[in-house]
């Protein structure tokens, strides 16, 4: 029996956990890092105990440490979540051998899908349909492109596409450089890349007793950097091609069987728009996007999760799907300067009711460097596909996020693509469609301008004299204010006179506070609600959400930085430099790279010239804004 359960993990999963085991009667126990030390899945827990560090490879990854802090709480059950230690043979031995229940699938289980390598051989042998792997070596001109990937972990970490036969034994150094620092091994292989492939994966579930379930498929094929961002169940590919879903089901319960798999898991496999479909690989876990197959079957698969591993019997059949349901992965990142994750202050992070949250994250909370840069996972569900999506859409452009900027935006507009509608949504999306609308200028001028007048508002409430900013009995100076939005900048002019707001445009002001001011645009009433932080201004309205960077009039000289500066656009670890002082680079050459959120980023130079300076080296430690190299004009 199980009483109390440790979730080795952090953030929006271990809550997700939490949830269940405590409409279970069960005790939880989190374990937690010095940065995540104030995130809520610690006080959410009965009991918390410190890993101290902040890298995952001083915390999460410490499985020891793990196992000391379970017994030490008084767990008896360990539960791993997904990501970070979830598919680590050796862990889940050790949780065994230290007397404790393990929730997830036999170690053997584990090892037989821990190499992608050595589970495609499986499971060609089980019958079970592959993509035939390429070892580097014997890959020719006839096999471009091919995609070279980890053999250990996931997550789109250690994968990289060639297309070009000279490229491919730099991109395999690169790729395995990544898997090593990821998951420990630097293990690559290659096989045939698909560039307009289906992703589709069968969520199984299985007993100690025999009974294996195959409880509906996903589709996961909307993915950045090989990373999901947005999932659905049913599949629309399946759901067009009748005789498929029998033959993914029988595919996925003959993988399971073949491994004597127990618990929750997923059988991942890569589809054509024909219905052929090739196995990828096993994920001995929960997956991140479990609740769409629970908001379609009704299930809790944590409760099943712990369920089966007490020892208890599944039915014989799981519950028939019902219905549609849609999760979108909300990350701090923007997603048109090459998906760079972003950190700081949450500030407000609120959704309105009537759809799923898992979230992470609160009012207040802290988006560090050193984790995935995943906010919330959100999840609408219904009677059919058009309907979930636009629900789902209209959530999300409703939101209220201050403090980061997020792709919100991009999955709205994903969310409303014809393609995407018709169910033409291939792993191909973005390149295909691109990232969504430019940024609309006229929505970004009204807001500054709201964002202004509720500054003077504000300004006005702070002074004994109740008389506007700015206000003249006769005509003077407008009032001036400067914002930035990324790299452009936009001056707001305006006079407050006896008849009122004079700007350019046809705007009036029909009312004006700190923080929502009304106007009339072209004869349309707005409201703009308006919040005020240290060095941001966030305007949310229908327009849709602008976050404003203030312009000072006199900047600091200190803060200034030299031309040519390379700077950090986020914390981060250093981990290769490819220039040396004195070296002659083109623009948008690639000089260094940042690893941070689970992600490598590139730092390229921003023009012609020779590197006059170079302030880091490998391995070092930078926070956002530091100065990583300087580029100067040719001699």
């Amino acid at each position: 029996m199980i009483s109390s359960v440790l979730v080795a993990n952090r953030g929006e999963i271990a809550r997700r956990i939490f949830r269940t085991a405590r409409s279970l009667g069960l005790g939880t126990v989190a374990v937690y890092s010095t940065a995540d030390a104030r995130m809520p899945f610690v006080d959410e827990a009965d009991a918390a105990v410190q890993l101290v560090g902040n890298t995952p490879a001083e915390t999460y990854l410490r499985g020891e440490l793990i196992v000391e802090a379970a017994v030490r709480a008084g767990a008896d059950a360990v539960h791993p979540g997904y990501g970070f230690l979830s598919e680590n043979a050796a862990f889940a031995q050790a949780v065994i051998d230290a007397g404790l229940t393990w929730v997830g699938p036999p170690v053997d289980a584990i090892s037989s899908m821990g190499s992608k390598i050595e589970a495609k051989k499986l499971m060609a042998a089980a019958g079970v349909p592959v993509l035939a792997e390429l070892t580097p070596a014997e890959v020719s001109a006839a096999d471009l492109p091919v995609l070279v990937k980890a053999s250990a972990g996931g997550g789109g970490r250690g994968m990289r596409v060639v297309s070009r036969l000279e490229d491919l034994a730099a991109e395999i150094d690169a790729a395995s450089a990544e898997a090593l620092s990821a998951f420990g091994d630097g293990t690559v292989f290659c096989e045939r890349y698909l560039a307009t492939g289906r992703h589709i994966e069968v969520q199984v579930m299985a007993d100690q007793h025999g009974t294996i379930w195959a409880v509906g498929e996903r589709e996961c094929s909307i993915q950045r950097r090989h990373q999901k961002v947005v999932e659905e169940a049913p599949s629309p590919l399946v759901e067009r091609l009748p005789g498929m879903r029998p033959q993914l089901f029988e595919a996925a319960r003959t993988a399971a069987a073949a491994i004597g798999y127990v618990g929750a898991g997923t059988v991942e496999f890569l589809a054509d728009e024909s219905g052929n479909f090739y196995f990828l690989e096993m994920n001995t876990r929960l997956q991140v996007e479990h609740p769409v197959t629970e908001e379609t079957t009704g299930l809790d698969l944590v409760e099943l999760q712990l369920i089966v591993a007490a020892g208890e019997r599944l039915p014989a059949e799981p519950p028939p799907t019902r219905g549609h349901a849609i999760e979108v992965r909300l990350y701090a990142e923007n997603p048109q300067n090459d998906w760079q994750p972003q950190t700081g202050t949450l500030h407000r992070f609120t959704l309105e009711q009537g759809v799923r949250v898992d979230s992470g994250v609160e009012d207040g909370s802290e988006v560090s460097a050193y984790y995935d840069a995943m906010l919330a996972k959100v999840i609408a569900s219904g009677p059919n596909r058009a309907l979930v999506a636009r629900r789902l859409a209209g959530v999300l452009r409703r939101a209220v996020i201050h403090g980061v900027g997020t792709n919100r935006e991009l999955l709205a507009w994903v969310l409303r693509h014809p393609a995407f509608l018709a169910g033409d949504t291939d792993t191909a999306f973005f390149e295909k469609h691109g990232l969504g609308p430019e940024v609309d200028e006229s929505v970004v001028r009204v807001s500054a301008l709201a964002a202004a007048l509720a500054d003077a508002a504000a300004r006005q409430v702070r002074t004994p004299v109740r008389v506007p900013s700015g206000w003249r009995n006769l005509a003077s100076q407008p009032q001036r204010k400067g914002y930035r939005v990324g790299d452009a900048v936009y001056e707001v002019e305006y006079r407050l006179t006896r008849d009122g707001l004079v700007v350019e445009g046809n705007v009036v002001l029909v009312d004006g506070g700190p923080e929502r001011v009304v106007l009339e645009v072209d004869g349309v009433r707005r409201t703009f609600d308006v919040a005020a932080y240290d060095g941001l201004v966030c305007v949310d309205s229908a327009l849709g959400s602008v976050s404003l960077t203030p312009v000072e009039r006199f900047v600091d000289p200190a803060h200034q930085i030299a031309a040519g500066s390379l700077v950090a656009p986020m914390p981060g670890t250093v981990i290769r430099v490819g220039v040396g002082v004195g070296d002659v680079v083109k623009q948008g050459q690639p000089l260094l790279w940042l690893e941070a959120m689970k992600m490598e980023h590139t730092i390229a130079s921003p023009a012609d010239g020779i590197v006059s300076e170079l302030a880091v080296a490998a391995g070092q430690q930078v926070e956002v804004g530091a100065v990583l190299a300087v580029v100067g004009e040719e001699a």
